[in-house]
């Protein structure tokens, strides 16, 4: 399969992969919250693992089995809490994990151990609370429900397409160009737009969230998923490649593909636990 890819162009795979992609993730979403935890973690783990091997490649040395469990214990505290499997108590256990970086950094000889303590907590941080925090989503009242999950998904989707035919027909104007030259204010617009008519479609049909929830929604994905592809971008920039990794066939890493959602997740979570 994977030497059918590679003899594809870039489109081609980028279609495959991308249908074949949605279907894996709407199925494990939609069929039960195990598969939706099972999918999730999985996506965890491997954001993590991917994070620090693009680090490593800059003589940074992260501490991989600490990242690991840290990125992995808030995924699964937050999840079990709000399952009421356990009592929130358990999250006391997060900051002693993550304070024992500086102490295992004490017995390494390298010459800057406080950039391998930031790292290891910064990839255990930035993959895991995200993901973490969409438990929040899932389980906003109550209950696992799809519908908010799923709708998020749906909205980056249509922000991402609506950016990029917009920008393609009507990109003039450098949204950042020091950091993503490519990114137009209208192709920017353009994605505002279409999440907020996907929005307005996906209040029809998932009566989970209002209507000025999902249009909310749409509008913090449009504003902070931007924000986090360029915060991406900043990275694999400052560290000299072009994609995070090689994973999906025409699609890079999964921090190429998941950085919208990484850095709109906890302000979403925070708008509708706040309106």
């Amino acid at each position: 399969m994977s030497q059918k890819l590679a003899s594809l162009n870039n489109l081609q795979q980028r279609i495959i992969v991308g249908v074949l992609g949605a279907t894996l993730f709407i199925g494990g979403i939609l069929y039960s919250e195990w598969t939706y935890f099972a999918l999730f973690l999985g996506l965890t783990l491997l954001g993590i693992l991917e994070f620090y091997r693009l680090v490593a490649a800059q003589g940074i040395k992260p501490h991989r089995g600490v990242g690991l469990t840290l990125g992995c214990l808030i995924y699964v505290s937050v999840f079990v809490v709000e399952k009421k499997f356990v009592a929130p108590e358990i999250l006391y256990l997060l900051p002693p994990t993550l304070f024992m970086v500086p102490v295992l950094e004490l017995y390494r000889k390298h010459a800057q151990p406080f950039t391998n303590i930031a790292f290891t907590m910064l990839g255990a941080l930035y993959i895991g609370v995200p993901f973490g925090l969409l438990h929040l989503l899932g389980y906003l009242q109550g209950d696992y429900s799809w519908q908010p999950i799923l709708g998020a998904l749906l909205l980056i989707w249509a922000s991402d397409t609506g950016a990029y035919a917009f920008g393609k027909s009507f990109g003039k104007h450098k949204l950042l160009p020091r950091v993503s030259p490519g990114k137009t204010w209208e192709g920017w617009a353009g994605g505002v737009l279409t999440a907020v008519g996907v929005a307005y479609v996906l209040s029809m049909f998932f009566p989970d969230l209002e209507l000025y929830q999902w249009i909310g929604t749409a509008i913090i994905i449009s504003v902070f998923g931007v924000l986090g592809d360029l915060v991406e971008s900043m990275l694999k920039r400052s560290l000299g490649v072009k994609d995070s990794g090689t994973l999906l066939p025409g699609h890079g890493g999964i921090l190429d593909r998941f950085d919208s959602l990484l850095l709109a997740i906890p302000f979403i979570v925070a708008f509708l636990k706040i309106f």
